[in-house]
């Protein structure tokens, strides 16, 4: 397990667990970083930022929201 913030580009992974307090965890789940959601990193350019296609949407997350879910590898079906 590991945070969406080190996972690099082009790399599929599950969501498995998301920290940070309540209202952090309200509005991640809100985006749709919930626990079994597949997540594909589409660029992590180590400016702040790492932007993800999650439920056929692309997002982009401060480096400091992805570094609150906690991922594990899945299978690249993501579009």
């Amino acid at each position: 397990m590991l945070p969406l913030s080190f996972a690099q580009a082009g790399d599929a992974v599950m969501v498995s667990k998301i920290g940070g307090s309540d209202e952090m965890k309200q509005h991640l789940e809100d985006l749709g970083f919930v626990v079994g959601a597949r997540v594909g990193v589409i660029s992590q350019s180590g400016n702040g930022n790492v932007i993800v296609n999650l439920k056929e949407s692309r997002l982009a997350i401060t480096d400091q929201m992805a570094a609150k879910v906690q991922v594990v590898p899945s299978e690249p079906d993501i579009k």
